[in-house]
Order: C-alpha cells, then sequence, then structure tokens
C-alpha cells in the first residue's frame, strides 16, 4: 500500500514558493492547485473541513472558539475530537481497511479520536492557574518518550508572541521517530511556524524570506526522510495571510450602543457576556456576534 505524509505549512501561499523554498519548491515542480478555505478561514474550521469534507454548518466547528450559552463560556482552542461533527477521513479509510494506520501529528482537534497515534499540545494546568509545557499522546507512552528524546515540547514556542521555529523543529523531530516506529500509512504533520510570523509583522515584511527559509528547511528534513522511505508528500495551507490596514473594535461599538454589560473586578473592567444584551467573540477575520434577545438582532445589525 502506497503511504502519504500530508505536511500543513500553515500560511504558506503559491507567491512564497520560489527562491527562499528550495525544497517546497522541488516537490511542488509547478504543480499547484489552489484551496478556497472555509468561512472563517481559521485553523479550526479549516482543518475540520478538510478532515470531514464537509462544511462548517455541517461539522459543527464554526471558528476557532465559540459562546456556549448554557454555561455562559467562551472557549478557544478545545481539543476534544467529538466536537467535529461527521465521518472523519480515518474513520473511511479504517472502514476499507482495518490495518490502514493513521497519525495525527499536531493537527487540532486530536484529543481522544479514532486515530491510531496521536501527538497534540497539552499544557498541564496548575493549582495556582499557571500552566507548564507538556503534551497529551496515545499511546501514552509517546508523551514520555518523545520529551525524553527531543526534550520538553516547547508550548510557549509553539503559539503567542514568542512562537519561533523550535517548535517545527520538535514536530518535525517528533513525527520522523513516530514514523520510523510505527510507519503509518497516512501521517498528517502541522507545521505552525509561518503563520504567526506573518500575523506579528504581516506577509510582505523583508524579514518573512528568513522565515520562509527556516520553514522550508524543515519541511525539508520531512521531504527527506519521507523520499527515503517511499512515502508520497502532500503540502497544504490551511489559508493565507493578507495584510491589512484597519480593524474594527466591535465590542466597543456594541458597549457605545448599550448593547454590552461590564463589571467591576479590583478595579478592572471585565465583559459579563451573559448579562449583556449583544456582545461579540472576534477570530481574526470574523466575529460572531450573540443577541439575547430576538427583538434587538435588527437594532444590533
Amino acid at each position: 500500500m502506497q503511504r502519504l505524509a500530508v505536511i500543513n505549512v500553515v500560511g504558506l501561499t503559491e507567491n512564497h514558493i520560489g527562491i527562499h523554498t528550495p525544497n517546497i519548491s522541488r516537490l511542488v515542480r509547478g504543480s499547484v492547485v489552489k484551496l478556497i478555505p472555509s468561512l472563517p478561514a481559521v485553523t479550526c474550521t479549516v482543518q475540520s473541513s478538510m478532515l470531514t469534507g464537509s462544511t462548517p454548518t455541517e461539522h459543527g466547528v464554526v471558528a476557532n472558539g465559540w459562546h456556549e450559552r448554557e454555561t455562559s463560556d467562551t472557549s478557544f482552542w478545545r481539543q476534544e475530537n467529538d466536537l467535529v461533527q461527521g465521518e472523519k477521513v480515518w474513520d473511511a479509510l479504517h472502514a476499507i481497511d482495518s490495518n490502514f494506520m493513521v497519525a495525527n501529528m499536531f493537527w487540532w482537534f486530536n484529543m481522544h479520536s479514532s486515530v491510531d497515534i496521536a501527538v497534540t499540545p497539552r499544557p498541564v494546568y496548575l493549582e495556582n492557574g499557571g500552566k507548564l509545557p507538556d503534551i497529551w499522546a496515545n499511546p501514552s507512552s509517546l508523551r514520555a518518550s518523545l520529551q525524553k528524546q527531543f526534550g520538553q515540547f516547547p508550548l510557549f514556542k509553539f503559539w503567542g508572541p514568542a512562537a519561533g521555529i523550535e517548535s517545527t523543529k520538535w514536530d518535525v523531530d517528533a513525527t520522523i521517530e513516530v514514523e520510523k516506529t510505527y510507519s503509518p500509512t497516512l501521517t498528517l504533520i502541522y507545521i505552525p511556524h509561518l503563520d504567526y510570523s506573518m500575523q506579528r509583522v504581516g506577509p510582505d515584511h523583508s524579514s518573512i524570506s528568513e522565515e520562509l527559509r527556516a520553514v522550508d528547511g524543515q519541511v525539508g528534513r520531512l521531504i527527506d526522510h519521507c523520499e527515503e522511505r517511499d512515502i508520497n508528500v502532500c503540502i497544504l495551507s490551511e489559508y493565507g495571510i493578507e495584510s491589512v490596514s484597519d480593524a474594527v473594535a466591535i465590542n466597543r461599538v456594541l458597549r457605545d450602543g448599550g448593547f454590552l454589560t461590564i463589571r467591576m473586578e479590583l478595579g478592572r473592567e471585565y465583559l459579563d457576556a451573559s448579562s449583556s444584551r449583544a456582545f461579540a467573540v472576534p477570530d481574526h477575520q470574523i466575529a460572531h456576534v450573540y443577541v439575547r434577545s430576538e427583538t434587538d438582532i435588527e437594532n444590533v445589525a
């Protein structure tokens, strides 16, 4: 059976493939198919669409996070795979051949799914509110063995203002080790580096050429490993980052309109979502606006 590795280089577009990406360029050889991403074009939504072949209306992942009216909680980056409705690609493949082995390396909603091998970021949350870098893995033994071999997972280099190539290198090291150990039929690999680089400075900044070279070096390691082991490689991206010139502080607009409620705690203002007539949960290019009463919808709009 021909094996396949799908490398998700998030933020990569056709315009980036060239002099700064020799490894990626060698692989694609001019063969590029354009993807029209789901709306919103954010990680959790687009990955869920890719893995189910359905729309956000069907699989239910309408953003990276959303508000639950029943609990009055707004949560981002939840990880349980059962939040994604519909048949996943690995379930369809398992139905065809029970020996088909799938490894999911850092694609999202990766906890407690039916993949055979899974590794995903999962901090240890402390009683004092702090958190420690860690991963969740299946088989669970991978959690200790991978971190013993490659060091503690660099969580704070994976996302946020300090994100850097260190986390991508860790992902690649772990993926190569998993492939050597288990020889999965399908391997899904998430490469986060370009996303945060472009969010920090924009897609046209002079530093992006260096970031492209850095991520191409790590992707090149994966390509070389796969070619040595006769594994086909597909490189894709969830979305591209575009330059912007402005933003809307939508909850301030709703507050000025008298729809938003705040509360004071220790001298600071906090959003009181469930007491608000309307509030927004922004997520990059879109915001979901929650309106408590149907009679307010027209005025909020």
